[in-house]
C-alpha cells in the first residue's frame, strides 16, 4: 500500500486509507514555473502509483495563474491531465484528499505533499529542456530535495533515456519473460515508500546489467516500471534490433 509523508506531521500515511475508495490528488500551483511544473509532475506519480495500487482518483488543479501555459508544459511534461480544481466542494465522497503544493506555499485542510523547489527551465520556455530529459532529471531526486537542473544533468538524463529506449527495442525483439518476482517486489517497494522514484530507477540500472536475467525479462520490467515513471520508455518499438 503507497504510504506517503503528510507534511503537516512529517508522518506517513496511508494514502488511500479505504480499500478501493476515492482518492482525490490535488495539485496547487502558483503560476507558469519550474517548481509548479515539480507541482504537477508530483501530483502525476501519485494518480499513477494510485491506480497501479487499484485505488480510483480523481484528479485536480488549483491555480489562478497562468494556467494554460502550465498545462501544456505538463502534457509536454508527460502529465496526464487535471480537471479544473476551482470550487470543486467536497467532490465525489472522496474517502481521502491529497494536496500537492509547493513548500511555503498552499496550506490546505488534509494531507499535504511538499515539493522541493527547483531551478532551471520549463518546457516551452526559451532555451527550455526537452520535456522528457527533464521528467527524468527530476525523477532522480526525491520530491523532497531542492534540485538545480543544470546543462550536466539534463546531459546524463538525456544519456540514459536515450539508451534505455534503444535497449527496450531490442529486448522487445527476444522471447518474453515474466518479471522476477523479487524484482516486482523491489519496484513497488520503492514507489509506495514515500513515491521513492530514485530508488525504482536503481532497480532500472540493476535489470539493466544483471548477467542472470533474460533480455524478456528486462524488456517486461521496465514496460512494467514505465507505467509510473512515465518516460515513454517503449517509444522506440519496431525500430531494427
Amino acid at each position: 500500500m503507497l504510504r506517503i509523508t503528510d507534511a503537516r506531521t512529517g508522518q506517513p500515511v496511508d494514502a488511500a486509507p479505504a480499500r478501493r475508495g476515492l482518492t482525490r490528488v490535488e495539485a496547487h500551483t502558483q503560476g507558469f514555473d519550474p517548481t509548479s511544473l515539480r507541482v504537477l509532475l508530483v501530483a502525476d506519480l501519485l494518480v499513477r502509483a494510485l491506480e497501479l495500487g487499484g485505488t480510483p482518483v480523481w484528479a485536480l488543479l488549483t491555480g489562478e495563474r497562468q494556467r494554460a501555459e502550465l498545462r501544456a508544459a505538463g502534457a509536454a511534461l508527460g502529465v496526464r491531465p487535471l480537471e479544473d480544481g476551482r470550487d470543486a466542494g467536497t467532490g465525489l465522497g472522496e474517502a481521502q484528499v491529497l494536496h500537492v503544493v509547493r513548500e511555503g506555499g498552499a496550506a490546505p485542510d488534509g494531507v499535504r505533499v511538499a515539493v522541493a523547489p527547483v531551478r532551471g527551465q520549463a518546457p516551452g520556455s526559451p532555451g527550455g529542456a526537452d520535456p522528457s530529459v527533464l521528467r527524468l532529471a527530476l525523477l532522480t531526486h526525491p520530491r523532497s530535495t531542492h534540485v538545480g537542473i543544470g546543462p550536466a544533468a539534463l546531459a546524463d538524463a538525456g544519456d540514459t533515456l536515450d539508451r534505455w529506449r534503444r535497449e527496450v527495442a531490442a529486448w522487445a525483439h527476444r522471447p518474453s519473460r515474466p518479471i522476477p518476482d523479487t524484482v516486482r517486489a523491489d519496484l513497488r517497494t520503492a514507489w509506495e515508500d514515500d513515491l521513492d522514484t530514485p530508488g525504482v530507477l536503481s532497480v532500472l540500472r540493476a535489470v539493466e546489467t544483471d548477467p542472470d536475467l533474460a533480455d524478456g525479462a528486462r524488456f517486461e520490467t521496465y514496460a512494467y516500471a514505465d507505467r509510473l515513471l512515465g518516460l515513454d520508455l517503449t517509444r522506440e518499438l519496431g525500430s531494427p534490433a
